[in-house]
């Protein structure tokens, strides 16, 4: 799949006392990230729990900061996925700054698909896979 592009703007919200983006905003950026490259499929959240019964689940992370960002920045959030299991994804992601495309912090993630109700693994749905291979 091509990697997924992101923009977002830094926020005074997103910064801490020394006016730098705080740690755990780069985790919303990326998540923001992963919810609008599953949109860009075709895909809302709120329906697949509600009409099929699944959720992603962020199960393991690795970040690497690499420079600050900060406040009022313009900022690029990637979204590349490099495997696709049976019912998780492996994704690679960073946070770039837009003018320049230096990299901020990255991170490696799986993500688990889950039944919301039942809170298992199931598999990733063929409607899914089918648009991630679409989109490459």
């Amino acid at each position: 799949m091509t990697k997924f592009r992101w923009p977002i703007r830094v926020y005074y919200e997103d910064t801490d006392a020394g006016g730098v983006v705080y740690h755990a905003n780069y985790l919303k950026f990326f998540e923001r990230a992963r919810t609008e490259w599953l949109r860009a499929l075709g895909f809302e959240q709120d329906r697949l729990r509600d009409e099929h019964g699944l959720v992603f689940v962020v199960h393991d992370m690795n970040l690497r900061f690499h420079q600050p960002a900060r406040f009022n920045d313009q900022l690029v959030v990637t979204c590349d996925v490099r495997q696709a299991r049976g019912a998780s994804m492996t994704f690679h992601q960073e946070i770039l700054a837009a003018d320049q495309d230096t990299r901020l912090c990255d991170a490696g993630l799986t993500v688990a698909c889950i039944d919301n109700r039942a809170f298992r693994p199931r598999p990733i749905p063929k409607m899914i896979r089918a648009e991630m291979q679409h989109a490459r």
